[in-house]
């Protein structure tokens, strides 16, 4: 059953890229594609080979619905926000590069950079995963699993880890795909993981028990030194 579970988390991760690159695009004969693709593939085996083999729970937690029972319903709102944002972005960058042709397409040296931040990206969500038991999809307290705060390896950097990998990944995979027009819109997505990082730290120190001291010893939520 778990190896089930991890096959599903890993087709679920790759299948998703491959459906919202591939679809709008037209076409498979995409390499840069490609090349992102088997870059998710090998951090989402990492991830569940080294993580979520070892935490049934997380991995319970990962696939479980983006809407739940104990979730605020301002984080209900948000994360569908969330969603369609990154979502949205992802898309647009197959329609920009195959049709729209919004603004020049990024040189060689800048489309290395953008698969460079997405390498790296993934890696800080991997360290997230392997640091923190609790990284959950959604805001919720989860006392059923004696949910504490963590603090230590790349927690100790940033609140929220998971958040700054994602958007080094979505900056990155635009110019690796070759639309700077999806570059700058990732404002839209980071805006709105902003908002729900804002809506996440109101419900943790009300309800987790030590986050406000967290709090005040890493001082910065998702960029070190800006904020």
């Amino acid at each position: 059953m778990r190896v089930l579970k991890l096959l599903t988390w890993i087709v679920l991760n790759v299948g998703i890229f491959g459906l919202m690159l591939f679809v709008p695009a037209g076409t498979l004969d995409w390499w840069r594609a490609w090349v992102f693709i088997a870059v998710v593939f090998v951090a989402a085996v990492a991830i569940a080979v080294n993580v979520l083999a070892h935490s049934e729970g997380l991995l319970d937690e990962r696939l479980k619905s983006p809407l739940q029972k104990g979730q605020p319903p301002a984080d209900k709102v948000i994360l569908i926000l969330c969603l369609a944002a990154w979502g949205g972005l992802i898309v647009f960058i197959p329609l920009d590069v195959f049709r729209l042709h919004l603004l020049p397409t990024p040189g060689l040296l800048a489309s290395l950079l953008g698969l460079g931040m997405v390498v790296v990206g993934w890696w800080v969500m991997y360290l997230a995963f392997r640091e923190n038991a609790f990284a959950a999809s959604v805001v919720r307290h989860q006392k059923e699993r004696q949910q504490v705060v963590v603090s230590s390896g790349v927690y100790g950097f940033v609140r929220h880890p998971m958040y700054a990998g994602g958007v080094l990944g979505w900056i990155g995979v635009s110019m690796w795909l070759g639309s700077y027009t999806a570059a700058l819109l990732t404002i839209v997505p980071i805006g709105t993981i902003a908002l729900r990082i804002l809506v996440e730290e109101q419900f943790l120190r009300r309800e987790l028990q030590g986050y406000d001291a967290y709090s005040e010893k890493v001082r910065y939520r998702l960029i070190p030194f800006l904020w």
